[in-house]
């Protein structure tokens, strides 16, 4: 039985055509603001080469710009972390030269994952549902580490030679449009650019696939994982490819596959250390939170789980269980749900991912304080640990305690303050705590991500007057307010 037999919900049409058009647009203002900036970055020209490590830069908060308005994400807190926290045990061993880098988990069943000059590393949720071990899975994010590390979108674009405003905005739409749909359909979104050109550049060379695949496999073995599982990762892309009747899973749009690129692979993984590399259960607890998230409907992933668990089918026991307790949740069944993570938390205690996932279902079963309380106790354990930050924010507001939950998700924003889900959040418990400039405030954020400078700009003068003057509270959003207008004022 496969849970992801439908998905939840799909990208649509309307998705694609505003992220070509919302590229298109802001691509010729490379002077982007970003949350919580001190100071307006400008657009020089060091590194050499077509395209600098600050135009790289640029492009990537353009591109993030526009996943934002155009691309439905995941915010769960516990698939953000561990997605984070498997980059980063890679990272260290990856010849990244920024290794600032931002993470996107687009909601799509479909396997992708792609990497955005600017260090921009996205995956889709159907990444997960599809890599059958944690190895496999890293990868897939080793071999788009290798492709930031070895520059290989600029060194195609200095190929083109060309540096055409609109033929750039043509091909990042094109790139990140293959990211969320198929590439054809990328492509013939791009209106009024060289379609060839963004062709040539959304299709990575075979030699920039087998340099990836190289520094790739070297990453995976570094930090200790297993390099055998990026053939293992290629050889079930090539089995989606063909149950799918030789329509490609949407990484293959971009990284062209063959059986000889997957037998030299498994030629060069075999040259490594013959060692036993053991999934973290953390790997497994997550894709089963996504499987629940992508089945038919959660009645469906309950008889799933259940079968799982009664022997009809393999997988082990902890994820199995947890994954029916999270399909539990997600039925509206919080009851059956806390009693099987309280036998899981006897067994595992302190385990951060059940910790979290019962104050979800003690939440849902209307017990609040005990939810905050369990919370308060891991965070004690677990200082700054984001997925107890997170929860414990949403039960303080469930709760009604405004002031605490928002002095929580100005902790949060400080961490991340690239988040919009984050900065949404801070508005909503600043409203229930009737403070109306920090209201303003988490606004104007959430729009200069979105790109949106007009409205953040609106926000700025709401809470500018409503401060008294003298305050820092209002210099601090007075500078904020002259960084918008001098954006606005370089776009036009």
């Amino acid at each position: 039985m496969h849970l992801a037999s439908v998905p939840r919900r799909r990208l649509h049409n309307k998705y694609i055509r505003g992220l070509a058009a919302g590229i298109v647009l802001s691509v010729s203002a490379l002077t982007p603001l970003h949350a919580q900036d001190t100071s307006l970055p400008t657009l020089g020209g060091v590194g050499g080469g077509l395209i600098s490590d600050q135009q790289e830069a640029a492009i990537g908060r353009q591109v993030m710009q526009s996943l934002r308005r155009s691309a439905e994400q995941i915010n769960d807190p516990l698939v953000v972390d561990y997605l984070a926290s498997v980059v980063y045990r890679l990272v260290p061993y990856a010849p990244l030269e920024n290794r600032d880098l931002k993470m996107v988990v687009i909601d799509s069943p479909a396997i992708n994952a792609f990497a955005v000059p600017g260090g921009i590393i996205g995956v889709n949720g159907g990444l997960f549902l599809n890599a059958e071990t944690e190895q496999q899975f890293a990868s897939v994010m080793a071999h788009e580490l290798a492709h930031l590390s070895q520059r290989h979108f600029a060194r195609r674009m200095e190929q083109q030679e060309t540096s055409a405003p609109m033929t750039i905005a043509g091909m990042l739409a094109g790139i990140i449009l293959s990211a969320v749909t198929k590439s054809d359909v990328g492509i013939a979104a791009i209106a009024g650019t060289q379609a060839l050109a963004v062709q040539n550049m959304l299709q990575y060379s075979r030699a920039n696939e087998q340099e990836a695949d190289r520094v790739g496999l070297d990453i995976l073995a570094d930090a200790g994982m297993d390099p055998r599982g990026m053939p293992e990762m290629f050889e079930i892309m090539m089995r989606q490819n063909r149950i799918q009747g030789g329509q490609p899973p949407e990484y293959l749009s971009t990284h062209p596959l063959t059986q000889s690129r997957i037998a030299d692979t498994r030629n060069r993984a075999s040259q490594y250390p013959n060692k036993e590399h053991d999934d973290t259960l953390e790997y497994h607890l997550v894709r089963a939170r996504l499987q629940v998230l992508y089945s038919q409907s959660p009645q469906q992933a309950v008889e799933v789980f259940q079968a799982y668990i009664d022997g009809r089918g393999e997988m082990a026991e902890p994820t199995a269980h947890y994954g029916l307790a999270v399909a539990h949740l997600r039925a509206d069944q919080p009851g059956q749900a806390e009693a099987i993570l309280r036998d899981l938390l006897d067994k595992t205690p302190g385990r951060i991912t059940y910790q979290v996932t019962l104050a979800e279902a003690l939440m849902k079963n209307g017990k609040v304080d005990e939810a905050i309380a369990l919370m308060q106790s891991a965070l004690h354990r677990n200082p700054g640990n984001y997925p107890i930050l997170y929860q414990l924010a949403a039960a303080q507001y469930e709760a009604g305690h405004a002031q605490q939950a928002a002095d929580l998700y100005t902790q949060l924003t400080n961490q991340f303050p690239d988040s919009v889900d984050l900065w949404q959040k801070l508005a909503d418990a600043e409203g229930q705590a009737r403070n109306i400039v920090g209201v303003h405030r988490a606004r104007a954020e959430y729009y200069i991500l979105m790109g949106d400078l007009e409205a953040a700009r609106r926000q700025l003068q709401e809470a500018q007057s409503k401060v008294p003057p003298g305050t820092p509270v209002r210099e601090i959003v007075s500078q904020r307010l002259s960084q918008v207008t001098d954006a606005l004022a370089q776009r036009r």
